[in-house]
């Protein structure tokens, strides 16, 4: 009955959401391409490719969660060698990611619209042998529909944040029949057992594996890229790098105003900021510019004249090749926006973080990284600006820093491994 209230208003909630949803999608551009697979409309080609095997489905939102389900898929064709996969994703930077990184054998398409025609077409095409689900994509017809088939469906990688965990227990009633079906939910930490539990996933169902995201093993990382690129910025090993990593709106202003400070101190600083939204680029180099900053883009390929003072990133999926680089690395979206962003990728590149006091989506992380001196957690631009200064000035407590943090992370290593493990064996549950 909720499932049949749930396509019933479906429509409805779609048009509800579509000027927003259209908004974003003109804004971060791409859109075009593709789009009939949102619909469950698939071309010729891609249709007879799929024909040939049946797939491992992995369903990943945005480029973090397609990172998960890249490497993931890596530790499952060392156990599988003949291993196809479809992976779908949502948004147009997640689906230029994969396009970019993903390899022959994974077939790179737009999730589909959880609307029951719309899925049937999907999984018509599709013809998946088991459904991955990364971090929290679990929708009510995607689920349902594998389960009527017998077809094993796992949520990978689980994560849960404080706002999404109020919302499901405020709703359980509605969510908990389609978690009730899920057939394993791997989990990163032993507090978030009951945490999935309270909305309906049972028990025995749920592993705690720790964190793929985390997992120091098997990062795809080239550092040849910003090794590359710094020459024609005219910057040598011998300058001091600031990086602001999935930096939001507000955050950098604040980091450009610190680095015109810190000049008088550290001549040979150079800025390099990485926005969340690459879209925000213009707005963002504007915005430097007036602060009086020469600021060159990563996707411009002519040599500068003179030395630049910021480098802006916009690109999509390339940040973790330019973490070895830097000498601090501040965590974005923790000052100026709540949420924060994943601290992992600048850790396992051996760097010293900072982050400001809203890390709430990795709030298990960030809280045993401060507890246990791995980081430093700053409350205002100004406590901001002395803990810069405090690592910019000490290199044996940058190397402290950046070592206790690995360390913490080391928990999380064989995650994956342990998760493909699971899924390998993975039956139906009824």
């Amino acid at each position: 009955m909720i499932r049949f209230i749930y396509n019933l208003l479906w429509p409805l909630g779609l048009l509800f959401f579509l000027p927003a949803y259209l908004t974003k999608m003109f804004r971060r551009g791409g859109y075009r391409e593709k789009f009939g697979q949102r619909l469950g409309i698939y071309d010729v080609d891609l249709r007879a490719r799929l024909s040939q095997r049946r797939s491992t489905w992995l369903h990943a939102v945005s480029v973090g969660e397609v990172a998960i389900a890249l490497k993931l898929a890596k530790a499952l064709r060392k156990i599988e060698p003949d291993l196809h996969c479809a992976l779908t994703t949502t948004t147009t930077t997640g689906f230029a990611f994969a396009r970019q990184n993903a390899q022959p054998w994974i077939e790179v398409m737009y999730s589909p619209l959880d609307f029951w025609p719309i899925m049937r077409r999907a999984f018509a095409v599709i013809r998946p042998a088991r459904i991955l689900l990364v971090e929290a994509e679990v929708w009510p017809n995607l689920v349902a529909f594998a389960h009527q088939r017998r077809i094993p469906i796992a949520l990978v990688n689980a994560r849960l944040s404080p706002r999404s965990e109020k919302r499901m227990r405020a709703l359980c009633v509605f969510v908990a029949p389609t978690f009730q079906l899920l057939d394993l939910a791997c989990v990163q930490e032993p507090e978030d057992v009951e945490r999935w539990a309270a909305i309906g996933i049972r028990r025995d169902r749920i592993q705690v594996i720790g964190s793929i995201k985390y997992d120091p093993q098997e990062n795809d990382v080239d550092p040849t890229v910003a090794e590359k690129k710094l020459p024609d910025l005219k910057i040598d090993n011998e300058h001091l790098v600031l990086l602001g990593g999935s930096t939001h709106r507000g955050e950098e202003e604040i980091l450009a105003r610190i680095f015109c400070e810190l000049r008088a101190h550290f001549p040979n600083l150079f800025l390099i900021i990485a926005p969340r939204h690459t879209e925000r680029a213009g707005e963002i180099r504007r915005e430097l510019e007036q602060l009086g900053l020469r600021v060159a883009l990563r996707t411009q390929s002519a040599v500068v004249e003179v030395p630049v003072d910021c480098l802006l990133l916009d690109s999509t999926g390339e940040l973790r090749n330019w973490y070895s680089i830097a000498t601090v690395v501040f965590i974005g979206k923790s000052l100026m926006a709540h949420g924060g962003q994943n601290p992992a990728e600048a850790i396992t590149a051996g760097k010293p973080i900072v982050f400001g006091p809203h890390m709430e989506n990795f709030s298990a992380l960030s809280r045993v990284l401060v507890e246990q001196r791995g980081a430093i957690q700053v409350g205002s631009a100004a406590e901001l600006q002395n803990a810069i200064v405090d690592l910019m000035r000490d290199a044996g407590l940058r190397d402290k820093l950046a070592e206790t943090a690995r360390s913490v992370l080391d928990k999380h290593r064989g995650a994956t491994a342990r998760t493909a493990k699971l899924i390998v064996d993975l039956r139906p549950t009824w």
